[in-house]
């Protein structure tokens, strides 16, 4: 099964149980041995897709534009085994954590802005970035993942974390993904998609190029 991990993201053995895991400092009380950090697929949602072998395309030494980066618990992961990570969020509190996260990691980089308005960050985040990781509680989260495709290379993945209680809380979450599929898709080729059920409720995951 590792073969399909990313260079750099391994199965280790923590406290018996075998993990994912990256090498770097511990960012959210972790499990870690030596240089190795636990990846808590209950805490991330990008750790739950490469759990359930959903096809990510990652290989290691991407360059990556995180949406919804929040207090850094997923995107240290990437910053850990890709290459340069622009990490966008909006609320200030978090960003708090997340630049103590980069603090270790020359990779990160941590951008307080909102995802809903990439104008905002485009003089930072370089063109042709190889993958857009999206996790944003936000409504219309397939319009932002088609207002950032701009920064997406021809071949680029989009991985996308899609949360139905954010879009409509009233409605099931079967019918808000189908509504989320068909309005990506005009600007992205769905690839994969997969219920993240067993680590999160009413989320979907992603996988989509751009089109």
């Amino acid at each position: 099964m590792s073969e399909e991990l990313p260079t750099g993201v391994q199965r280790r053995t923590f406290d018996g149980t075998e993990r994912l895991a990256t090498r770097g400092e511990s960012v959210y009380g972790e499990p870690t041995e030596g240089e190795w950090r636990a990846w808590n697929p209950h805490r991330s949602k990008l750790g739950a897709m490469l759990e359930l072998s959903m096809e990510t395309g990652l290989a290691g030494g991407e360059t990556v534009l995180y949406l919804g980066a929040a207090s850094g618990t997923t995107v240290s992961h990437v910053a850990d085994f890709a290459g340069p990570t622009y990490a966008v969020e909006f609320a200030p509190r978090p960003v708090r954590d997340l630049l103590e996260a980069a603090d270790s990691r020359e990779r990160l980089f941590p951008l307080l802005k909102d995802a809903r308005k990439p104008e905002t960050y485009a003089h930072v985040v370089e063109a042709d970035v190889d993958v857009i990781v999206q996790d944003v509680a936000t409504r219309g989260q397939a319009r932002v993942a088609l207002e950032n495709r701009r920064f997406l290379a021809d071949n680029g993945r989009l991985l996308l974390a899609v949360k139905a209680r954010s879009e409509d809380v009233t409605r099931e979450p079967a019918a808000v993904f189908a509504d989320v599929r068909e309005e990506l898709s005009e600007g992205y080729e769905i690839l994969e998609t997969r219920t993240l059920e067993e680590y999160h409720a009413d989320h979907l995951g992603i996988v989509a190029r751009p089109r």
